[in-house]
């Protein structure tokens, strides 16, 4: 079981963000993505169609022999994890807004958190807020447009730097000191947002913790790959096969599927 691949799945090719950070921890590990863009984004869609999304993926990487899944799409985890590690004997890692380490750090007491509606509609979501944001104010923001943006290869179009712009104002009017990402196509907008936003608020993403969670759940069920040897990475999408090499870097080989 060790040498068979972590499967990761995302609404799209964001979760490659995810990904990338899982490979840096874990660089033996065999991995294979898979990008549902010609659905994204997810976080329009309802409870529902969310769950059943996140089954036909969920079923294409344990047919193709996953040991792990990792659901790298917040809006599939808040959405439809429970109903996923309830029906499949599989270890699953999922992800949510980092939430709790910006409400405790704070210093302005007040937070912006940039998501999809999918997200912040959800009772994960507002638990989670509820528990440990209750005492500060948090400025939501829908990211509409943006993920349909990265989708299509327009990451740093003035399109993109002006959505953003708008979306910012209100957190910045606010005296936001942080900045959570509650997407996973997000972190790809780092350098516009650091661009865009006072030099003094931090930014927060899941990307390191996920990995961190996926490393302690290997090797709580004995499945961390020991040897050293280059590992397998395949990476699907039944979108445009070029955004998703492109943010790749071209160094990776990808397969175009209808899934």
């Amino acid at each position: 079981m060790s040498k068979q691949p972590i499967g990761i799945f995302d609404s799209g090719v964001g979760g490659t963000s995810i990904w990338k950070e899982i490979h840096t921890l874990l660089p033996y590990e065999n991995t294979i993505y898979l990008a549902d863009s010609i659905n994204a984004p997810y976080g329009l869609k309802g409870k529902q169609k969310i769950i059943e999304l996140s089954i036909k993926n969920t079923e294409y990487l344990i047919n193709s022999g996953c040991k792990l899944i990792v659901v790298a799409c917040n809006t599939a985890t808040t959405n439809a994890i429970s109903v996923l590690r309830a029906s499949y004997n599989i270890p699953f890692i999922g992800i949510e807004p980092a939430i709790k380490p910006a409400a405790l750090h704070t210093k302005t007491h007040s937070v912006g958190i940039l998501a999809t509606q999918g997200t912040l509609s959800s009772e994960l979501f507002s638990k989670t807020s509820g528990l440990f944001a209750s005492h500060i104010q948090v400025i939501e923001q829908v990211g509409e447009g943006i993920v349909e943006l990265i989708e299509a290869g327009k990451v740093n179009s003035d399109e993109m730097k002006q959505l953003l712009s708008a979306y910012l104002k209100p957190m910045i009017e606010a005296k936001i000191d942080y900045l959570v990402l509650g997407c996973t196509h997000y972190p790809y907008l780092m350098p516009l947002l650091l661009e865009l936003l006072p030099k003094h608020v931090k930014i927060i993403d899941s990307g390191e913790a996920v990995a961190r969670q996926t490393k302690a759940i290997l090797e709580k069920h004995e499945l961390l790959n020991t040897q050293t040897l280059k590992p397998e990475n395949k990476f699907y999408t039944n979108g445009n096969p070029e955004v998703l090499r492109a943010l790749l870097n071209n160094q990776y080989t990808l397969e175009n599927l209808k899934f």
